[in-house]
């Protein structure tokens, strides 16, 4: 039962240190996976090292292999020195590089495109340890493009919906390229109607619409470059689309306009359409209808009219053979100054209601210290009443009936309305009101009239009077 105990842990321990070695193996020698040349330059395959040169000794070769051939050895090297060239025909052709094991190309064709392969060996004599190092580097040559030119089938206006439209782009040098579309500078992609070659060469619209208008551009490139073509237009004939009838006349309430009586209107009839749609007016009246007049204006004379009358507008394209058309209720009836008095009647706030709410306000301000000066005023003047001299007026504080005999008498009320003086009033009580300045103030004083008693002699005449 220990040993595949034991067996396993070694297998663990060895399984770690390969580990560990292609860690380090990693660490030390780095080089691109590719690199993109361009024929008849130069190209270096650089190798980057991470240990010091001095403490180490390095031995390696460097292969080639081509697509469909056998791995080809270019050279062999020891240190920093060359120590041989597998072929003589290879030694102008490839050249190692110390210190750090690059190989440099010094003018690249067609042969040298393929993958090369770096087998070094890593001896450090202070460790005592020895590491092998495998890596591959993927070389492309190419050509670069030249400007690409395109080309537009049929080259003249198409009909949308009726009529297709082929682009095609190519270039007189390049090698791999890859080509793409551009319709105002943004990119194209296939769909229901966009349709491309497998090298994105030929572009196909079918059919033409009216959303494929604009400027064509191609895009050409490979690994090393890239150029665009100059545009081209495409024109397409279509509509009439979005038709509306607009007038500046009257008050438009969705599909009705209503307009004075005696008005001279002008309708248009407008529509997105290329080229430009010509329009047909009828009108509609008890079910029957009648071709007033062809061209894009109506002109009409609201006397002329009933009350509402119905319109047509008929858009047609002579190119695309489409047509649209609308429908519009004219209703004649007053509107007071127009449509321009009622829009401001109705949704603003105009200058005389402005200067009105400003009179009722100040007039409101008015009335306010009116009120308040009429409140004031006859207390004062009660006040200046009952300073009276306690000789003028006779128990003005008694209250009740203490003494009958002493309330015998005649009152009288009087009214005082301000400055004006009452030829009712006693001049006891007038002498004491002239202080009241408010003339729209109106007081009210108590008279008691006491009448003379009568003497003894006199009741006896009385007496006499009456047996007689």
């Amino acid at each position: 039962m220990e040993a595949p105990g034991r067996r396993t842990f070694v297998a663990l321990c060895f399984y770690t240190a390969l580990l560990t070695l292609s860690e380090v193996n990693s660490e030390f020698v780095q080089v691109p996976s590719v690199l993109n040349g361009v024929k008849g330059k130069s190209l270096l395959l650089s190798v980057e090292t991470h240990f010091q040169n001095e403490d180490v000794e390095i031995q390696g070769s460097w292969y080639q292999t081509r697509p469909g051939a056998p791995k080809t050895l270019l050279v062999t090297f020891h240190n920093h020195s060359a120590i041989m060239v597998a072929s003589m025909r290879h030694r102008n052709r490839f050249f190692f590089q110390p210190p750090n094991a690059s190989l440099l190309i010094p003018r690249l064709d067609d042969a040298a495109e393929g993958d090369y392969h770096l087998d070094l060996d890593i001896h450090f004599p202070q460790r005592q340890e020895l590491v092998r190092v495998e890596r591959t580097i993927h070389v492309t040559v190419d050509v670069p493009v030249s400007t690409p030119v395109i080309q537009k089938t049929p080259s003249s206006t198409v009909v949308e919906d009726k009529e297709n439209v082929t682009w095609t782009c190519w270039v007189e040098n390049g090698t791999r390229v890859q080509y793409q579309w551009l319709r105002n500078n943004m990119p194209l992609d296939a769909s229901d109607c966009h349709q491309f070659s497998q090298d994105n060469s030929t572009l196909v619209i079918s059919p033409v619409r009216k959303k494929d208008i604009g400027q064509y551009r191609c895009l050409a490139r490979n690994h090393i470059s890239q150029r665009q073509s100059h545009t081209l237009d495409l024109n397409v004939f279509y509509g009439p689309y979005n038709l509306a009838v607009k007038s500046d006349h009257g008050l438009r309430t969705g599909e009705v306009f209503t307009v004075n009586p005696g008005e001279l209107v002008f309708f248009d009839c407008q529509a997105d359409s290329n080229p430009p749609n010509s329009c047909m007016w009828i009108s509609k009246t008890n079910n029957a209808t009648e071709v007033i007049t062809v061209g894009l204006r109506l002109e009409v004379t609201s006397y002329k009219l009933a009350q509402a009358e119905e319109f047509l507008c008929r858009a047609f394209n002579n190119v695309t053979q489409k047509q649209d058309e609308t429908q519009f209720t004219l209703v004649v009836a007053s509107l007071g100054a127009g449509k321009e008095r009622y829009v401001q009647e109705s949704n603003s706030f105009s200058p005389l209601a402005a200067i009105t709410l400003s009179c009722l306000f100040i007039t409101g301000c008015m009335l306010l210290v009116y009120f308040i000066k009429t409140c004031h005023h006859p207390k004062r003047v009660l006040m200046n009443i009952y300073k009276r001299p306690l000789t003028e007026a006779k128990h003005p504080h008694c209250s009740g009936h203490e003494d009958a005999t002493e309330d015998f008498g005649i009152y009288e009320f009087v009214s005082i309305p301000g400055k004006m003086e009452s030829t009712q009033a006693s001049s006891r009580s007038l002498a004491h009101l002239e202080s009241v300045q408010d003339l729209h103030t109106t007081i009210y004083d108590v008279i008691r009239h006491i009448p003379e008693t009568p003497t003894l002699a006199n009741q006896s005449l009385l007496l006499k009077q009456c047996e007689a």
